[in-house]
């Protein structure tokens, strides 16, 4: 069995480039993924401590954030579709639409 440690320290890398991306990236899409990674790595956690514990409760609210997550990056899609639409470019520094 895989030690509990090991799914940390992997969770810890995953959530670490995600945030990397996350401060670094200008393109809208990057970004989604960006946090698309960092709620994986949210989501190894609860599955690593709940296999811990035995309990199931964490693989129970991992699958209800995973279906959340699946609605938000379509959501973020959309708009961003639609930003595209208006003002021809995803990239995030160019986007002004809440400006006056």
């Amino acid at each position: 069995m895989i030690p509990l440690t090991f799914y940390l320290a992997l969770a810890a890398i995953i959530f670490s480039i995600g945030l990397y991306g996350l401060m670094t990236q200008r393109s809208g899409i990057r970004v989604l993924m960006c946090i698309e990674l960092m709620l994986n790595a949210a989501h190894i956690n609860l599955v690593a401590f709940s296999s811990y514990n035995n309990d199931l409760t964490g693989q129970v609210f991992t699958l209800f954030s995973i279906s959340l997550a699946a609605a938000e990056a379509a959501i973020g899609f959309a708009i961003l579709m639609s930003l595209y639409r208006m003002k021809d470019t995803i990239n995030l520094d160019a986007l002004n639409v809440l400006r006056w």
